[in-house]
């Protein structure tokens, strides 16, 4: 058995979440941009962009009874938010039990969805910045 790391789950999480159709990207928590923009060597330019699975968080239950992965989402206008947060967390559900299980840690998964905004201008295809 192979023990899952939180990065590469928040990874799966990320992928699972961007192939959902009417997620236009992820947004970071404030405190990863706050970090990120006070990191020295920050070029401090527009195009700087955070990785996808900044906007996932992925730990271990407070009760160690498994996994809990928190989803952070922009949604592009045109679909309904509710229809596509319901996708969004079984999507990540399935994807990160999944993995889990291919290594051998099958364990509980709980997903928690947050939209944090809806993008008017560019359905499917809004930029998030970092």
């Amino acid at each position: 058995m192979t023990t899952a790391h939180p990065a590469t789950l928040a990874a799966v999480a990320a992928d699972a979440a961007l192939a959902v159709p009417g997620v236009a990207g992820l947004q970071p928590r404030l405190a990863r941009r706050l970090a990120e923009a006070a990191a020295p060597g920050r070029t401090g330019t527009a195009s700087h962009r955070a990785p996808p699975e900044a906007g996932v968080r992925a730990d271990r239950a407070p009760d160690g009874s498994g996994w809990h992965i928190e989803v952070r989402c922009v949604l592009s206008d045109g679909r309904r938010a509710l229809d596509v947060a319901r996708s969004v967390h079984d999507r990540v559900a399935s994807a990160a039990v999944s993995h889990l299980a291919a290594l051998g840690d099958a364990q509980r998964v709980t997903v928690e969805v947050t939209v944090t905004r809806i993008d008017a201008g560019h359905p499917d295809q809004a930029e998030v910045s970092g």
